[in-house]
């Protein structure tokens, strides 16, 4: 049967979601968690979006393939459903700092890459000294001058709708790198940090983080409120944009269609998008 398993994590002392010889990554230690408490020799996931080293989930989502014995066996003398007796023993071997949420068994048709609909992520910047506050300091990048959040959520606007990304990814052989770009907007927390919501389809390597170094520089005053937009036009890596630290992003939501439409839409997703020039 196909799992989907919500998870979160502390990106900190991960390096990044995918598996790597010799070091720490968080699909590295689900997977061994999964082998520890199901019977079988490998437990490959595939997961909705993968995150770079230092960056946070709190709605990672990923989906698995397992023998329906195995499921059953692996709940042992526990009365509860199969999938929430792996989600309890998956927590029990798991460190601290990456915790499965949720655990329910789902479609053949359902794909965690594929079949999202979009990914939602946040970015928290304290651009004040009051708002510096060492408890959160792993999530919260420090900046040292206070951003105009009006002349961001400006910026921002032009940067909205499906465009070819080019000047704000690290660009992939193969890969392309034109999204969808649904939502990019500034607001003050209960805190009173400055939060960028940033929701798309999909996003290319580092484009999050490069948006958010572009953006910075129109908040404090650094650049006018139309470069964001002459950087987008570009189509290419412009060396004044400064991919910021890893440690202010999480990743906090990643939206599916009705169960329905799930194969429908993950044979749209794997279309490769064109840009209409």
């Amino acid at each position: 049967m196909r799992l989907r398993l919500d998870v979160a994590y502390d990106g900190s002392d991960f390096h990044g979601w995918a598996s790597q010889p010799g070091l720490r990554t968080v699909q590295g230690a689900l997977e061994s968690a999964l082998v520890q408490v199901l019977p079988v020799a490998s437990a490959p996931v595939t997961c909705a979006g993968r995150t770079d080293t230092g960056v946070h989930a709190r709605g990672q989502v990923v989906h698995l393939d397992v023998p329906t014995e195995a499921l059953a066996s692996s709940a042992g003398r526990s009365t509860a459903p199969p999938a929430t007796a792996l989600l309890r023993r998956l927590n029990g071997v798991l460190a601290d700092d990456v915790r499965v949420r949720a655990a329910r068994e789902v479609s053949e048709d359902f794909d965690a890459r594929f079949s999202a609909l979009w990914r939602r992520y946040a970015y928290r910047i304290a651009d004040a000294p009051e708002l510096a506050d060492p408890l959160v300091r792993r999530t919260v990048l420090a900046f040292p001058r206070p951003l105009d959040l009006d002349t961001m959520n400006q910026a921002s606007s032009g940067l909205l709708g499906e465009h070819d990304f080019a000047a704000f990814c690290r660009k992939r052989q193969g890969a392309t790198t034109v999204r969808a770009l649904r939502e990019l907007t500034w607001t003050r927390d209960a805190a009173g940090l400055a939060v960028a919501t940033v929701r798309a389809d999909a996003f290319c390597h580092h484009m999050v983080r490069a948006l958010v170094g572009c953006l910075v520089l129109v908040g404090d005053g650094r650049r006018p409120t139309g470069w964001p937009g002459e950087v987008l036009r570009g189509r290419v890596r412009h060396t004044g944009v400064t991919v910021v630290r890893p440690h202010g992003l999480t990743l906090e939501e990643v939206c599916y269609p009705p169960d329905a439409e799930l194969a429908s839409r993950a044979r749209t997703t794997r279309r490769v998008r064109c840009s209409d020039g």
